[in-house]
């Protein structure tokens, strides 16, 4: 009787043994109130027959539509709807296998703040955006320079390729110098957690998607950041990766399937010749290779044709904007990511955060090739909806020919002038950001051979064109070095770190010319920030004469009139010549060195210079 008891007993509770199942879903959590209600989860287990299972969801307001396996049986994808009627908590998923049941829980939350007032803001031509390395930029705590557990325990500031420590604390103690040179959005390398064995510094080889490195501070110094970056009226720019990630990526390490990664029978790396997507002549090979070929080899390339992909890289960059208060998104390595991708990427951020800032990364030779990847008025068969890009054609073609090249009918400062005349090709230029260098490009300062004047003059101009400036973490400073090894642009700033002999910050052990810079430019992006000529004014360019460019930045109730001469020897301007924009002012005032001035009949202008007047009447 006893054993007919104990096996009764045995089958009862098998009936309701438990699968032990303990997957991780992608998404990690998702909100109520969303316009993206939609989503694919994605469900990673252990288990080799874990898609063998069936799922269901018991929580109001949130419906399963349909579930898909893959090659791999470790995943599965469940497409849900969240209702109108779902509450923040926690929804319950019910796992069946082989008659044993399990429960998943995964987060449902509530919104914080309101998406274009909070966060999601967007950045614009009244922005100055800071760019930075947060690895190289400022130790704020020591502690977290190496995490246990993780692939590179790297730690050498002489070594340039290593660790050296920065992070989010570092950034969040130097806020105020930010806004002292009229900072008002930050932009930082890739943020993700980059758990590969070596190179982690640069963030580009993301190993989690919904993991922020816990060497900056993970995910809570991030909100932390965040948090600080509003609270001083700041916005947050995430670098975005959505053409590859790292070789020791979980997904990558255990594919769903192959088609999740463009595959080639040996490594192939992409062709960098974007001619081959919009070249009426251009051969089906040259596009695949363009496309479809890896970065490097520590860097795989998604395949975004495959819509599961694509879904996976779309949802996260909505969690992102949600998660951390992302104001704007620069997306890296624009031109290689399939292009039907990027525009539903796009309309995808754009639906839920209509004032949200993208600009992509389009790193080519000349203006028509840069156009052809961003909102444009040329008729081609493919028409991007990305709103902006980096305008590397105004440095590249623009301001470096201006300071480098002998002045010639068709060199010299008259590339600048040429190059913003494209400008008819862009929907909306002022969109563009502005850059002098990064931290893939030559120093600006090693660029003009260390020539101060004329590293003054291109911050003046970066600071009064149209567009979006960006300054590059130390340059307004002088830092110099160059790509070859590209770590001698990826250098630390000084002061970040306690033991530093000279700081930025504080002025301790900088030069003159190191502090004049600084100066010049803590002045313009001061005013800049209180001018609507150079926030949203128009711009008109005179053809420069004799090395002397011309241009002006005005609305109805402000102008400001840019002079620079590139020339050897000063120069004296007519100001009878631009009576177009200088009718009826008959005073201006030197914003760089506050004296004032007659509009009655010319200028004199220093050689190498470039001088900013605002006109009153």
């Amino acid at each position: 009787m006893m054993k007919k008891l104990i096996a009764g007993l045995f089958l009862l509770f098998s009936a309701y043994a438990t699968y032990a199942a303990s997957p991780e879903i992608y998404p990690v959590n998702w909100w109520t109130g969303m316009k993206t209600n939609k989503l694919q989860l994605l469900l990673k287990n252990n288990d080799a027959d874990f898609s063998k299972g069936q799922l269901a969801i018991n929580y109001p307001g949130v419906n399963l539509l349909a579930v898909h396996t893959f090659e791999n049986g470790k995943y599965l994808a469940a497409d849900i709807e969240i209702t109108a009627a779902a509450q923040p908590g926690n929804v319950d998923f019910i796992y069946t296998k082989n008659g044993k049941k399990s429960h998943i829980s995964w987060q449902l939350k509530a919104r914080k703040g309101t998406p274009g007032k909070d966060f999601a803001q967007g950045v614009s031509a009244a922005d100055m955006i800071y760019f930075l390395m947060p690895d190289r930029f400022s130790n704020g705590d020591t502690t977290n320079d190496r995490v246990k557990g993780m692939r590179d325990q790297s730690l050498n500031r002489a070594d340039y390729y290593a660790r050296h420590g920065g992070d989010f604390k570092g950034i969040i103690q130097h806020l105020d110098y930010l806004d002292q040179l009229g900072v008002t959005a930050l932009w930082m390398t890739p943020v993700m957690e980059n758990d590969m064995p070596s190179r982690t510094e640069h963030g580009y080889a993301i190993t989690n998607h919904y993991k922020i490195d816990a060497r900056y501070g993970g995910n809570n110094g991030y909100k932390e950041l965040s948090d600080a970056l509003h609270h001083k009226g700041m916005k947050l720019v995430q670098d975005a990766v959505y053409n590859h990630t790292g070789t020791w990526h979980f997904i990558v390490q255990d594919l769903p399937s192959k088609d999740w990664l463009n595959q080639w029978p040996t490594f192939t790396g992409t062709s960098a010749r974007e001619q081959a997507l919009f070249d009426p002549h251009a051969s089906a090979i040259d596009k695949k290779l363009m496309t479809d070929g890896w970065f490097v080899k520590e860097m795989p390339d998604w395949n975004q044709r495959n819509p599961y992909v694509a879904s996976f890289i779309i949802q996260n960059a909505i969690w992102y904007v949600e998660e951390f208060g992302v104001d704007a998104i620069r997306v890296d390595t624009y031109m290689y990511n399939d292009l039907q991708f990027g525009n539903d990427c796009n309309a995808a951020l754009l639906q839920e955060y209509p004032q949200i800032s993208i600009f992509g990364e389009v790193l080519v030779q000349n203006t028509p090739n840069q156009v052809y990847f961003v909102k444009n008025n040329i008729n081609t068969a493919f028409k991007s909806n990305l709103p902006g890009l980096l305008d590397f054609q105004c440095l590249f073609n623009g301001i470096v020919p201006a300071l480098t090249q002998e002045l010639g009918w068709n060199t010299g400062v008259i590339q600048l002038y040429n190059v913003l005349s494209y400008d008819y090709l862009y929907q909306d230029p002022t969109k563009n950001v502005l850059l002098l260098d990064n931290h893939d490009l030559n120093r600006f300062f090693s660029i003009v051979k260390e020539d101060v004047a004329k590293q003054k003059i291109a911050y003046t101009w970066l600071l009064t064109c149209r567009g979006i400036p960006q300054l590059y973490y130390g340059s307004e400073v002088l830092m110099k070095g160059e790509t070859k090894p590209d770590g001698l642009v990826r250098l630390d700033f000084p002061g970040g770190w306690k033991e530093d002999t000279r700081s930025a910050f504080t002025g301790k052990g900088m030069t003159a010319a190191e502090t004049e810079v600084q100066a010049l430019v803590k002045k313009l992006g001061t005013y800049r920030k209180n001018s609507d000529a150079l926030k949203f004014g128009k711009l008109m360019q005179f053809a420069p004469r004799d090395g002397v460019y011309v241009y002006f930045r005005y609305t109805d109730h402000q102008t400001v009139m840019c002079v620079m001469n590139t020339a050897k020897e000063a120069r004296t301007i007519d100001l009878t010549h631009f009576n177009e924009r200088t009718e009826g002012f008959s005073a201006a005032n030197n914003i760089i060195t506050g004296t004032a001035i007659k509009l009655n009949g010319s200028i004199d202008i220093p050689a190498m210079q470039e001088m900013v007047f605002e006109l009153s009447k």
